[in-house]
């Protein structure tokens, strides 16, 4: 969709109105304007327009109150669709979806290192191509493009600052994206993308406050505070992996030592288990690692069984700093949630200062890999359904 007639689209009441729908459908026009507090004629008039645009279908679903039935209103998932780009660190994998999240259409490429800043965006480049050849659709049926990038980003240009895992710097992806497609893009990283996506698509209910936090290749975390990401005064909230855990630790690929990453990443794990049980096998992953320990290997599972430790250790500073009410962990090495995740608990409920912070729900994405890509399409919804 062109920049001018997103925002055409775009208005305060027309967003607490969509926004309304999709969380409340099917719904009335006099719920809508009950619970919004705007008046029914301006309600209406609302309503008639998006009925108009495609974007809301109205259904004869509402229960009688004695009179007519009253019409019920549905947010049409087939209006418009939004890519999303998950890019880096191994692979740019991208996806197709309607305004309900569902994935229409998919494709993965792969990153080979070392890489530089103009053959990265021609893999990001290649991959929305792609989606939009077999997608048929036009430039008007498209919301835009949402990229989740690791490392830090900043969100007002679209930049990727530091891409600590591929070794490169101030990649300009929403500039040459937007110029290469015509298409509205959002670029963020990838974690707090997850949150929002988490926020969006991951069935947690009404929340005022909720973190995602995802443990792969690195560490990082997002915060959606009333359905807003917190990015910090520049752009750095949520960078978890780079809590320091031990001074004396290993060298992190930021450059300091002991930083939750070098304990808690699928590769830290494997070289801890090669380290700690002599297995010296050059292929050891941290997939491998979960495999012995559930197949019964003491050895293994005790070093699964400290990564909980660990990584309860960082989130209860995070819980200390933050307060989230809910915590969803993610990524690669959650995968392993059987065992991680009980000593986790059990020192976050040892460690945190009140009875109310034991409270804090920590649970495990029901979005499985997807959370991140999903989180890339939230970015655009975000644009649309919530208010400026």
């Amino acid at each position: 969709m062109q920049r001018g007639t997103f925002q055409q689209m775009k208005s305060v009441n027309k967003s607490i109105i969509l926004n309304k729908i999709r969380t409340g459908a099917p719904i009335s026009r006099a719920q809508i304007a009950k619970e919004t507090k705007l008046t029914p004629p301006t309600v209406s008039s609302i309503v008639k327009e998006l009925i108009e645009q495609g974007i809301v279908n109205e259904s004869n679903l509402g229960e009688s109150q004695g009179g007519r039935k009253p019409t019920m209103l549905l947010i049409n998932s087939n209006a418009f669709y939004v890519i999303g780009v998950d890019a880096g660190p191994e692979t740019v994998e991208c996806i197709l979806a309607d305004l309900s999240g569902k994935v229409m259409e998919r494709t993965v490429n792969d990153i080979d290192t070392p890489i530089t800043n103009e053959h990265f965006l021609s893999i990001l480049k290649q991959g929305i191509h792609h989606i939009l050849e077999v997608s048929h659709l036009t430039h008007e049926k498209i919301l835009g493009i949402g990229v989740a990038m690791h490392g830090v980003v900043d969100v007002e240009t679209g930049t990727s600052l530091i891409a600590p895992n591929l070794n490169l710097t101030d990649i300009p992806i929403k500039d040459e994206i937007e110029k290469a497609f015509g298409l509205l893009v959002k670029v963020e990283n990838d974690a707090r993308a997850m949150a929002l996506g988490e926020y969006w698509f991951g069935g947690h209910g009404e929340l005022d406050s909720m973190a995602a936090v995802n443990i792969g290749r690195g560490v990082g975390a997002g915060v959606v505070i009333k359905g807003k990401l917190y990015h910090g005064a520049q752009d750095l909230a949520g960078e978890l992996g780079h809590m320091t855990i031990d001074l004396h630790g290993e060298v992190c690929t930021c450059g300091n030592r002991g930083c939750l990453q070098t304990f808690a990443t699928g590769t830290a794990i494997a070289n801890r288990a090669s380290k700690i049980i002599n297995d010296h096998t050059d292929t050891l992953t941290g997939e491998e690692v979960y495999l012995q320990a559930q197949s019964g290997n003491e050895a293994y599972m005790k070093i699964l069984q400290e990564t909980g430790e660990i990584i309860g250790i960082g989130l209860t500073n995070f819980i200390h700093m933050m307060n989230p009410g809910k915590i969803v962990l993610g990524g690669g090495v959650m995968k392993s949630e059987k065992i991680l995740l009980p000593s986790l608990k059990q020192t976050i409920d040892q460690r945190v200062l009140t009875p109310a912070a034991r409270q804090t729900e920590i649970t495990v994405t029901k979005l499985g890999d997807d959370a991140t890509l999903l989180g890339a399409v939230s970015l655009l919804l975000v644009e649309l359904f919530d208010p400026v």
